[in-house]
This record gives structure tokens, C-alpha cells and sequence, in this order.
């Protein structure tokens, strides 16, 4: 009997035991389990276990958990007490970033989210007769052409002609092309050592006298135009690897034209704050004081730089003969600074630059390609073909799309 009886106590024991064990993670498990709440009337369900629905940041913590900004120390923890390190912080800011422009582009709008690495994705939409850079004025597209003096007005979802505007002075070679206050303005080279020559097109004006005029004379062979809200200034090579300057020339006064400083200034950018210059005879971009023209700091990059973009934190920069592009701050404290210089990804030859939003297109001349770069982060995303002797000489962006003028093949292709 007593052994029994002690048989029944061990028994009792450890059944008692396994309930007061069972208890004890039962309170655990719904202490530490994922929490629901209410977010602007919706009810969201986290997977942390350490943010309950009684934590005054739930929703925010929740609001950067679903669009991918956080996901957590670990699969079932959010660690909301812990320090943030500067690595962390760098990650989450960088996220934050590249989301946000992913979220508010077009191409979010239109859900068309891909990058084809494929020329197919590449469709001839209009010819050309010798074409030169393109602007968009973000309704239709501009192209000048050198080899018929004529200024074309495209349409942005298809690249189908609207309007032909001649110049009505022969030899003038219409270069680069940019929209102003319901204008368009086109520069005009006469030849290395003549002035080149700035037009002016009345947009809703249709091709008839007078809905062209000659707006002013400006630098010889001016490569590149930019405006910041008052003044229109060139970017003015001379036709060669000297003497050449850039011309402020306001809308409403006479021009200015400056020479100390350049050698042979290929593109000119305003980026709504800085006035920068591509200076093509010298390696060198240039960043300019607007009021003076006086070359404020001069800034190592590539050889030949050729065209500047601007994405709204860096300066982009091509390096026709490196086969590079050396990306530069813009703004802030760091203004100036060399951030990195891109190399592989078909760079070969780089001439012109577009921006979408999200990512920047390189045409590579030399190389009858384009590459792509992932703005937020500068990652090699594709290079594509655009065919032999196609010879990509300039691009621009509706936000959709790229359009990609082939000087090869006399014409624009969508991308």
C-alpha cells in the first residue's frame, strides 16, 4: 500500500508540474504573441512580438514595416527600444529614399515596372535628317535637325510628327533645344568661329513666318543651353579645344559673354540653385557664379566631359573619352564632392544623359548601346543594344518612357 500511495504522490506531482508549465508558456505565448490594431480605421496586424497594439509608434512602425522600409531585428521582433546604428540608420534611410520614388513615379502609376535588357524593348517611332539633342516640354518632344535646318515637334506617346518648323536662315545647324515659359529655344551653330545664334519658336504658333525668330546672337558653336528662371546661358566649345566661353543672355536685356576660366565648354546645367559647366577642353566641370559668371569651383572628373543631368541630389557627368561617368554632389555641404566614378555596364563612349525619376539612361556612342543606373544607389542595372552604327547621341524622358535620338540611323527610338 505504501508503495502505491508513493506511486500516486510522484504521479500527482508531476502532473501538477506539466499544468503549471503548460500555464506558464500559455501567458508567455499570448504575452509575446503578434498584435492587431487600429491604423486610420483599418485593422493591421504586425508580426512583432515586442510592438503591441498599446505602443504609441504601432502605426508607424506598421506604416514602415508594409512598405518595406523596416523588416524588423528578426522575423517576430522589432527591437523598439534598441539604438539605431549608423549603418542601420543609412539602411533605412536609403530604403525610405528608393521607395519613395519607386511609389510616386509614373511608371507606378501605368504599373509598368520593368527594365528590359532586351533591344526588342527598342522601336523606331520617327526619322530624322541629321538629328541633334531633344528636349521634352512635358507635353511633346523637340528635335533639331542639322541636315534640313528644321526644328520638329513630336508627340510624347508614340514619337508621330506634329509640326516641322523651318529656320528660315540657312546654315545655322540647329544643336540643342530646351522649353522656357511656353517657348522653345534652339541654339544655332554658324561654324567654330562665327557667333552661334540662339531661336526662338512660337509653340502655338503653326509653321508660318514669323513663328521662328532669331532670339540673339550668342558664343561661337554653342553645344548647350540651360535657363534659371531669368537668364538663358550657352555652353559655347568654339568648334575646338580652346577658345571657347559661356553667354548669359537675359530675356529681356543683352547678352554677356564670359571666356576666363573655360577652355571648351561642352554642356551648361542649372540645377535650381548652382549653375554648373562642362568644360570638355579641360576635364573639368565647373560650378559658376550666375550673377558674374566668375568659375567658383573646378572639379577633376573624366577625359572629354560632355553633358551634365541633374537628379535632384547629384550631378551626373559623361565622359565621352574614359568610357565613364563620374557622379558629383550637388547640393548640401558636401557640394562638390566626387561621390563615385561609374565604370563596365557598356560604358563606352558616353555622350548624353536622361532621368526618369528612378533611374538614369547613358547613351553610349561609341558603343551603339545605352546603360542603365539605378539613381538611388548608383547600381549598374542593363545595358542594350541600340544596333550597329546606330550612334546614340542624345536622350530625354517623359517619366514613362526613354526616347533616344540615333544619329546613325537618323532617328528616335522608345525605350
Amino acid at each position: 500500500m505504501s508503495i502505491l500511495r508513493n506511486r500516486n504522490h510522484r504521479l500527482s506531482y508531476q502532473a501538477l508540474v506539466l499544468i503549471i508549465v503548460v500555464v506558464t508558456l500559455t501567458l508567455g505565448s499570448t504575452r509575446l504573441r503578434a498584435d492587431t490594431g487600429t491604423c486610420n480605421g483599418a485593422s493591421v496586424t504586425l508580426p512583432f512580438t515586442d510592438v503591441p497594439a498599446s505602443n504609441g509608434f504601432f502605426c508607424s512602425i506598421a506604416s514602415a514595416y508594409i512598405t518595406g522600409l523596416t523588416n524588423g531585428t528578426s522575423a517576430t521582433t522589432y527591437g523598439p527600444s534598441q539604438n539605431v546604428s549608423r549603418d542601420q540608420m543609412a539602411a533605412f534611410v536609403s530604403r525610405t529614399h528608393d521607395s519613395a520614388i519607386r511609389r510616386s513615379s509614373r511608371r507606378a502609376v501605368a504599373q509598368q515596372w520593368w527594365t528590359s535588357n532586351h533591344n526588342y524593348a527598342l522601336t523606331s517611332a520617327s526619322l530624322f535628317n541629321g538629328p541633334g539633342k531633344i528636349a521634352w516640354d512635358g507635353i511633346d518632344f523637340w528635335v533639331p535637325n542639322t541636315g534640313n535646318n528644321t526644328v520638329r515637334r513630336l508627340r510624347a506617346g508614340d514619337g508621330k510628327e506634329l509640326e516641322s518648323y523651318q529656320l528660315p536662315w540657312p546654315g545655322q545647324k540647329p544643336h540643342d533645344v530646351i522649353s522656357v515659359a511656353g517657348y522653345i529655344f534652339v541654339t544655332g551653330m554658324r561654324g567654330p568661329g562665327t557667333p552661334g545664334v540662339i531661336y526662338r519658336i512660337e509653340t502655338e504658333v503653326p509653321d508660318i513666318p514669323g513663328a521662328v525668330l532669331n532670339f540673339a546672337e550668342t558664343g561661337p558653336n554653342p553645344s548647350g543651353i540651360t535657363f534659371d528662371g531669368e537668364n538663358l546661358w550657352t555652353a559655347n566649345n568654339a568648334g575646338g579645344l580652346i577658345g571657347g566661353s559661356i553667354t548669359k543672355r537675359p530675356l529681356g536685356a543683352s547678352n554677356e559673354t564670359f571666356t576666363t576660366g573655360f577652355v571648351a565648354p561642352s554642356d551648361v546645367l542649372w540645377d535650381g540653385e548652382n549653375l554648373w559647366v562642362a568644360d570638355y577642353g579641360a576635364d573639368r566641370v565647373r560650378r559658376v557664379d550666375p550673377a558674374t559668371g566668375a568659375v567658383l569651383q573646378s572639379i577633376v572628373v573624366g577625359n572629354a566631359p560632355r553633358e551634365l543631368l541633374f537628379d535632384g541630389s547629384n550631378l551626373w557627368v559623361s565622359n565621352y573619352l574614359s568610357d565613364n561617368v563620374t557622379v558629383i554632389r550637388a547640393v548640401g555641404a558636401l557640394r562638390g564632392t566626387v561621390l563615385a566614378t561609374l565604370t563596365g555596364n557598356g560604358l563606352d563612349g558616353p555622350a548624353g544623359l536622361a532621368f526618369d525619376g528612378e533611374r538614369v539612361l547613358v547613351t553610349n556612342f561609341s558603343g551603339d548601346s545605352v546603360s542603365l543606373f539605378k539613381a538611388a544607389d548608383l547600381t549598374p542595372m542593363v545595358n542594350v543594344s541600340t544596333s550597329t552604327n546606330s550612334d546614340p547621341l542624345a536622350a530625354c524622358s517623359d517619366g514613362l518612357n526613354f526616347w533616344i535620338v540615333r544619329l546613325g540611323k537618323n532617328d528616335l527610338l522608345r525605350f
